[in-house]
């Protein structure tokens, strides 16, 4: 259990510099090993050194945290052994972090509410169902018998997140886990305009209801909707889901529910974006709950999908800069493309770079809709636009830093490595591009029998609460 407080500057950045450079050095010697050709013989290292890492990160929550949790999960550049390891020590940040004292979060309640939680609802659970970077979440009953969730704050996270991150040293160590040498502060600059829109949870709550609006009684995609005269700065109140955790899916399924739950979550994301330009900026797999059979419009599962706090949307300027590149990559173009990229403010005019480089790794990036179809998400595919974008002996890595990377852009570079690396795990399989057309060609059929249905429930909404792209 977590203390009532998250230290302060100096404190949390020592903590966090000592893990990190003992994490570090352990990935540095293991990535050496295997291109000596000597992998394995130190399990038992790692598997300590992984759970200190579990341990520090998810004590220190905020920004720590979420580091943590994005380590947990993308294909990270290490022999698939010793990423196992970390992978698996990790992945309990992301729903079984430590709880925090429940004095404190018992306070932030009655700072919010004015009272206590047993009289704001019929019933609260103080045992938290899960405990993540910024706040926990608790299961709670309201008056009308409707069982809901409750997100609350940490008490004095919001001031040592952003302790955190006005120390980028503090993170190098941690960083060079993912690519060594990596500049981190670009990524700092993105994580600290998330940390303020996650922070605040009135901000998050009316994202959340922009999503469960627009996908309100959709055949096999669910967003629970928020309670709204009970959300507070510190606290969101929602619906709650019933649903199996992502990672239980992945590892025990059959083959054909983890086909439809890829296919299911790349809708999610290519249509929120592609219909209502909109994204979801968390795509982790603990946002992911599976609903059981039947529970979807044709009898099968249905993927929830929780957590609102990083949501963007793209101006219709910005919307349509995306498609032209995309269009052109996908031709096979490079003129077009390139020209494209130009005016999408990419490549600036008096830059002089390998132009061939610039073409090649946009269609890496999206080799799943540009690609023979139909394409496998792998891991090794995740890792390999991980390393290409932050390894500095990739092939890419001088053209890449004289690229102009729009911040929209720099938002969905972490998407796309969180998008990869779930659909990786399940190997989704199937005609990318022909479901992605769906959703940016008003003239593309269906290509899927999940694309017929979704295409039956979008021809019943209305312009005015779900306006076009």
């Amino acid at each position: 259990m977590a203390g009532r407080g998250l230290g302060g500057r100096f404190q949390r950045g020592a903590r966090l510099a000592r893990t990190g450079v003992r994490g570090a050095s352990g990935f540095a010697g293991a990535k050496a090993r295997e291109l000596a050709g000597r992998p394995g013989g130190e399990d038992a290292a790692h598997r300590e050194l992984a759970a200190n890492l579990a341990e520090v990160l998810g004590d220190m929550k905020g920004a720590a945290m979420k580091l943590g949790q994005l380590l947990s999960f993308v294909d990270l550049d290490l022999p698939p052994d010793v990423k196992n390891v970390y992978h698996e020590a990790l992945a309990q940040l992301r729903d079984a972090a430590p709880e925090f004292d429940p004095g404190a979060i018992d306070q932030v309640l009655r700072e919010e509410y004015g009272a206590a939680p047993e009289t704001v609802f019929a019933a609260f659970d103080r045992k938290p169902l899960a405990a993540a970077s910024i706040g926990q979440v608790h299961a709670a009953t309201l008056e009308d018998g409707r069982d809901v969730v409750v997100k609350v704050q940490y008490p004095g996270v919001a001031e040592a997140v952003r302790s955190d991150l006005r120390n980028a040293e503090t993170f190098r160590p941690i960083a060079r886990m993912m690519a060594p040498n990596q500049e981190i502060e670009p990524l700092l600059d993105e994580l600290r305009e998330r940390i303020d829109d996650e922070l605040d949870y009135q901000r998050e709550a009316r994202y959340q209801r922009a999503f469960a609006t627009r996908y309100a009684d959709h055949p096999f995609i669910r967003v629970p909707d928020i309670v709204g005269d009970l959300c507070r700065r510190r606290v969101l109140v929602s619906e709650r889901i019933h649903g199996a955790k992502f990672d239980h899916v992945a590892e025990t399924a059959d083959e054909a529910t983890r086909q439809r739950v890829g296919e299911i979550v790349f809708r999610y994301a290519f249509g929120s974006i592609g219909r209502f330009r909109l994204f979801n900026g968390d795509p982790h797999p603990g946002n992911y709950l599976i609903e059981p059979e039947g529970s979807a419009a044709d009898g099968g599962v249905r993927v929830a999908f929780i957590d609102y706090g990083s949501v963007k949307m793209f101006t219709r300027e910005r919307y349509d800069s995306m498609r032209a590149v995309e269009e052109s990559v996908a031709r096979a173009d490079r003129g077009e493309a390139l020209e494209a990229l130009r005016q999408a403010g990419f490549l600036p005019k008096t830059a002089r770079v390998d132009e061939d480089l610039v073409h090649a790794w946009f269609r890496l990036y999206t080799r799943p809709v540009v690609a023979d179809q139909p394409f496998t998400f792998t891991p090794e595919y995740a890792a390999e636009v991980i390393r290409s974008t932050t390894d500095p002996r990739s092939p890419y890595s001088d053209v890449l830093r004289k690229l102009n990377l729009p911040p929209d852009y720099l938002l969905l570079n972490r998407i796309q490595w969180g998008l990869n690396s779930v659909l990786g795990r399940l190997g989704a399989t199937n005609d990318w591009r022909a479901i992605r057309d769906e959703y940016v060609d008003p003239d593309a059929p269906p290509a899927t029998p999940l694309g017929e249905l979704d295409a039956a429930w979008w021809h019943t909404r209305e312009p005015t609460v779900d306006p076009p792209a």
